[in-house]
């Protein structure tokens, strides 16, 4: 009820002001974002390394409080344990190294996300991806070891590789992978280095460099060993209206 204290003006910018102050929580040693779903349409995902194990026990507390999905990646198992502590029901993906809990608050994807690795030592990146995805509520088929060294591997496969929406693809060694699927999909293809290889490989940056080349129209390259930030791109795709 308007009483005549302040003016429309004032009291609108106190509004916003409060809304603004409400968007983070301070910590002390971190700034919880809980307005990130709101612009990005989903939470702060906390970023494992480097962190002490009570630091992501009280972000992942505080994230859970507002009713938000919880995701952690590149996560030990330790700091899974401490998570535990504050979220009970948090599941650890100890393949992907993630520490998950979802809330229900993120709509379905309309389409599915197709995560494809070239070999089993791509594995772990690709199920960073798969997962992060998954928790992103959309649809994830895993179609792994299927590398250029067996082409006929992934052409087996070709039904599943048309039906998806957008495919996520982890390759190391020359990383040419994205390449050959690229060119046989009509959908957007998400490609990650990863740091497998011999010598030559340079950790990564020659499958990066190759996959920056590619002559395949439609494929995005993330960086090195980045399974999550390929997921938040096709999640991203997969949430667009058809």
């Amino acid at each position: 009820m308007q009483q005549g204290h302040l003016s429309l003006d004032d009291a609108q910018q106190q509004l916003r002001d409060r809304e603004r102050h409400l968007a983070f929580e301070d910590l002390g040693f971190a700034r919880v974002d809980h307005h990130r779903s709101a612009r990005k349409g989903f939470p702060e995902v906390i970023f494992s390394q480097g962190k002490t194990t009570g630091q992501i026990a009280a972000i992942a507390e505080r994230i859970v409080a507002r009713g938000h999905t919880l995701l952690a990646t590149r996560a030990s198992v330790e700091q899974f344990e401490a998570v535990r502590v504050a979220v009970p029901d948090a599941v650890y993906h100890a393949s992907a190294r993630i520490i998950e809990r979802r809330a229900g608050e993120i709509p379905a994807g309309t389409g599915t996300v197709l995560v494809a690795s070239a070999g089993t030592s791509d594995q772990p990146v690709a199920e960073e991806a798969a997962i992060s995805a998954e928790v992103m509520n959309n649809t994830v088929d895993r179609l792994y070891d299927v590398g250029v060294a067996g082409l006929h591997r992934l052409l087996a496969a070709s039904d599943r590789l048309t039906s998806a929406r957008v495919i996520i693809v982890a390759a190391g060694m020359e990383g040419a992978l994205p390449s050959v699927i690229g060119g046989l999909v009509s959908v957007p293809v998400v490609a990650v280095p990863t740091s497998v290889g011999y010598g030559a490989s340079f950790g990564g940056v020659a499958a990066l460099l190759g996959m920056l080349n590619t002559c395949a129209p439609g494929v995005a390259v993330v960086n090195i060993d980045n399974g999550f930030g390929a997921a938040c791109i096709a999640s991203l795709i997969n949430h667009l209206e058809r």
